[in-house]
């Protein structure tokens, strides 16, 4: 929206901030106990703001956006995994790789079967630019925003083309939908898992120990606490940033915030073995929750989908090509018969990255934070290279 009710910094803040009081009220009343029993708050925190922003009561592009992403994301992150038990971690490692790897291979597939199915639907002007476009969008997929870029250059794609923006509004609308999915999912795990008889022993395990945990620690938060808390999460996060700046770009894998997400995650990780690790039980967790849902409200107010129908054929291929992927993931899933926490994330992992696989993972619970950093990292590692082959598979398809 060109001028929306509220537009600058302090108050789109104020705003998000009212209107996660406001659903965590609701969540409080009888009512609203059964209702988001059924529904996880966590999908209004996305979409509220999405509507909102949509109405043009907040704006789709804020600075506010990206201070809550690059100061409060890692620090969510440090306050997050300060409680973490890392062997129990890592024993959640081989079902974890396994669905990630399923969702590389669908994004990979997905495209060009999709691309094959409504090709049709494509005006043939576009047609040449159409399989570029897409094959930019399985960079951005399954990498992030480096890989699509490096991949459009690779396809010869014009960055100022109007292919270019469509492409970024089917990203955008496609996977701000799918990401709401996911948080369904997060919220409804037990009876999915049910459902299908998933073994949740590791995962229940890392659950338990750190509910344990916080039980033998937990006191009631005091001021000193809480300043320490945020001292800690903000302060490692300028450490983070810090070093970041002096650290290689490692092509199109390893970008400037990614060293940041590494960097916050593993200082919290490294904070959880001192005795720093006792601040759950006064309030760390929380904190790094309340920077959690500011940033799943910020990400979901930046959902524009002003512009998502003006390319129709390009968005149905988007969405089928989602489908696919979701498809091939859940089936997968249901044959291993895993818990739904592993495919959620690696999906995410997927089509998200290493900005909002994390949250994915922290809406399952807090201390699983570490699995969505580690698996978007695995997303840039095959992001170009899984994406190549896509957009030659989408060539071959576009000769056809």
């Amino acid at each position: 929206m060109n001028h929306p009710w509220v537009s600058d910094p302090l108050s789109v803040v104020a705003m998000l901030l009212t209107i996660l009081a406001i659903l965590f009220g609701l969540s409080q009343t009888s009512i609203g106990k059964k209702f988001f029993a059924r529904v996880p708050l966590l999908v209004f925190a996305y979409f509220v703001p999405t509507l909102f922003s949509n109405l043009g009561l907040l704006p789709t592009e804020s600075t506010a956006y990206a201070f809550i992403k690059t100061a409060l994301l890692p620090a969510s992150l440090v306050l997050l995994t300060l409680s973490v038990d890392v062997k129990a971690i890592l024993r959640l490692g081989k079902p974890a790789v396994i669905l990630f790897l399923v969702g590389t291979a669908s994004i990979v597939i997905g495209g060009p079967l999709a691309y094959l199915s409504l090709k049709w639907l494509i005006p043939t002007e576009i047609a040449d630019q159409a399989w570029r476009g897409l094959a930019a969008l399985s960079g951005s997929w399954i990498g992030g925003g480096a890989n699509f870029v490096a991949i459009a250059e690779s396809v010869g794609l014009a960055p100022k083309g109007g292919m270019f923006g469509a492409m970024i509004v089917v990203d955008i609308a496609v996977s701000s939908v799918w990401l709401a999915v996911l948080l369904y999912f997060a919220g409804n795990e037990r009876r999915i898992d049910t459902s299908i008889g998933a073994d949740r022993t590791t995962l229940d395990d890392v659950r338990e120990r750190v509910a344990s945990y916080r039980a033998s620690v937990e006191r009631p938060t005091s001021l000193h606490a809480l300043l320490a808390i945020v001292a800690i999460g903000l302060g490692m996060t300028a450490i983070a940033t810090a070093a970041a700046d002096h650290l290689p770009t490692i092509g199109d894998i390893i970008s400037r915030f990614t060293w940041i997400v590494i960097l916050a995650t593993a200082g919290g990780v490294a904070l959880s073995f001192t005795r720093l690790r006792q601040l759950d039980g006064a309030g760390a967790g929380d904190v790094g929750s309340l920077f959690l849902y500011l940033l799943i409200a910020s990400i979901g107010a930046q959902a524009d989908f002003a512009h998502a129908f003006e390319t129709p054929s390009l968005l149905l291929v988007g969405a089928l090509w989602m489908a696919f992927h979701a498809v091939l993931i859940l089936l997968a899933w249901r044959i291993l018969k895993l818990p739904i926490f592993f495919a959620a994330v690696g999906s995410q992992a997927n089509v998200g990255g290493a900005a909002s696989a994390p949250i994915v993972a922290s809406a399952f619970h807090q201390a699983l934070a570490p699995v969505g950093v580690l698996l978007a990292v695995g997303g840039y590692v095959l992001g170009t290279y899984a994406a190549l082959i896509c957009a030659y598979l989408l060539q071959l398809v576009s000769t056809l």
